[in-house]
């Protein structure tokens, strides 16, 4: 009679928490990169008209601007608190590698 034992390995469930964190953190600095190109665009264009801005469009800036920084604000708390997730995740795994007894590597 034989007996099979499967090792788990303790880490694995906090690394792809931790991918999963890291691939949000990436599609968000992606799509932060793609408004300011979007933005910088945009400057450079009013810059060549002189940087004047008509009466609507200055309303309709000025708006996109306010609507900018809100969700700008708000991506910093959805990183903020990301960050946090990894310190917590970074932590438990110090911790399992440390209390694995080098197995988890």
């Amino acid at each position: 009679m034989t007996v099979a034992y499967t090792y788990d390995r303790p880490d694995l469930p906090a690394l792809a928490e931790l991918e999963g964190i890291l691939g949000s953190l990436t599609e968000e600095l992606a799509a932060w990169r793609r408004r300011s190109l979007k933005a910088e665009a945009e400057l450079k264009e009013a810059q060549a008209s002189g940087g004047v801005v008509a009466g609507t469009e200055l309303k309709e800036s000025r708006q996109r601007v306010i609507e900018l920084e809100t969700e700008n604000q708000s991506l910093r708390q959805r990183i903020d608190g990301a960050k946090e997730r990894l310190r917590v995740l970074a932590a438990r795994l110090a911790f399992l590698e440390q209390h694995g007894g080098g197995t988890a590597a």
